[in-house]
Parts: C-alpha cells; sequence; structure tokens
C-alpha cells in the first residue's frame, strides 16, 4: 500500500495530496500519518515543495471536513433529537443531551473544531456534530482550516526532515488511534450499561 501511495503522490502531484487527503478525511481508516510524511519526503526530493503540499493537504482535509459538516447539516438538528428519542438507549442518548451538546458546541465549537482536527481517529468525524448544530459556516471553515493546517504542516515536515526515514513518524504515533478509539469504546460500553440509572 505504501508504494501505491508515494505511486500516487509523485504521479498526482498537489492534485494526489489533495485527492489523498480529502479520501483520508472522509474514509478514516486511511492513516494520514502514513503518507503525510510520504508526501513532505516526496517534496524534499523535488519538484513538489513543503509549502506546496502543505497547502494541498490542507485543503484536501478542508474538503472532506466540509462533507461530513454538510452530512450533519443534513441529519439536522429535529432529525437528531427523533434518533435520540427512538434509538436513545443504542446510542446512549436523550434529546436533551442533543440539545446540550449543541449548547455546548455553542460556547467551545471553536477550540473543539480547532484540537479536534490534531486527534486521530476523531479528525473527520469532529465535523458531523458541527453541521448538527448548524455551527455558522464561516467559523466553521476558519478553525478546522487552522486545525488542518497544523497537523498537516506537523507532519509533513516531519517527513521532509526525516527524509527516507519519513515512516518512523507512523511508528511513533501507531499507538494514538488506538487509544483514541479504545476511550470511544469504553465511553460506549459504559453508558450503554448505565443509559436506563441516568
Amino acid at each position: 500500500m505504501i508504494e501505491a501511495l508515494g505511486a500516487l503522490i509523485e504521479r498526482g502531484g498537489y492534485a494526489g495530496i489533495m485527492l489523498l487527503t480529502f479520501i483520508e478525511t472522509v474514509f478514516p481508516p486511511l492513516p494520514s500519518e502514513v503518507f503525510m510524511p510520504m508526501a513532505g519526503f516526496v517534496a524534499a526530493r523535488g519538484p513538489l515543495t513543503l509549502p506546496g503540499v502543505i497547502a494541498a493537504g490542507t485543503l484536501g482535509t478542508l474538503a472532506g471536513a466540509w462533507f461530513w459538516y454538510m452530512v450533519g447539516r443534513a441529519v439536522g438538528l429535529d432529525r437528531a433529537r427523533q434518533l435520540a428519542a427512538r434509538h436513545g438507549r443504542w446510542l446512549t442518548l436523550r434529546p436533551a443531551d442533543i440539545d446540550r451538546g449543541v449548547a455546548w458546541l455553542d460556547r467551545r465549537g471553536a477550540p473543539v473544531m480547532l484540537f479536534g482536527r490534531m486527534v486521530p481517529g476523531l479528525r473527520g468525524v469532529i465535523s458531523i456534530p458541527a453541521g448538527i448544530a448548524h455551527m455558522p459556516i464561516g467559523r466553521f471553515l476558519l478553525f478546522s482550516g487552522l486545525g488542518n493546517a497544523i497537523w498537516t504542516a506537523l507532519l509533513m515536515t516531519a517527513g521532509h526532515q526525516l527524509g527516507a526515514n519519513y515512516t518512523q513518524v507512523a511508528v511513533w504515533l501507531a499507538p494514538a488511534s488506538p487509544v483514541v478509539i479504545g476511550v470511544i469504546i469504553i465511553t460506549y460500553v459504559w453508558r450503554l450499561l448505565t443509559f436506563n440509572r441516568r
């Protein structure tokens, strides 16, 4: 897979990087910690530039975030409340929880979008509640773009500096995704088991 990603980056250039980062945001199993450092390494060899690959990666991830934001807007607040009322036990949510979440996002939406973009496993789907809550589009794009730019710049710069050893970035970050997913699963199971008592 690594060879195929490298070939796509080299042949596709900036457009290939935008496509990969879009796919990674929409389909989280494609790990950014693998191909973003690779893009930085490719930039170090030329003809791509580091600022160019960072810009392309940021635009691709922002397009993916926009996709999930629009999914959330399509679901909408009323439908989210209906789903919580009908399937609340399995969602571990009540309509009141949806309302509290929307109010919380109104207050904390900017830092959630900014820092959520740098959490493996959550980077893409964090846009869905923002869409459900109808976070102002300008605010969403600004803070999502900043978070994406920071994450993309860190990974691609690391690959650029490490050169042929760019795969070390994936090794360093590999434990992060399972930890985040594990916390989500444990929290879900706990909420499921205690849902009727809350």
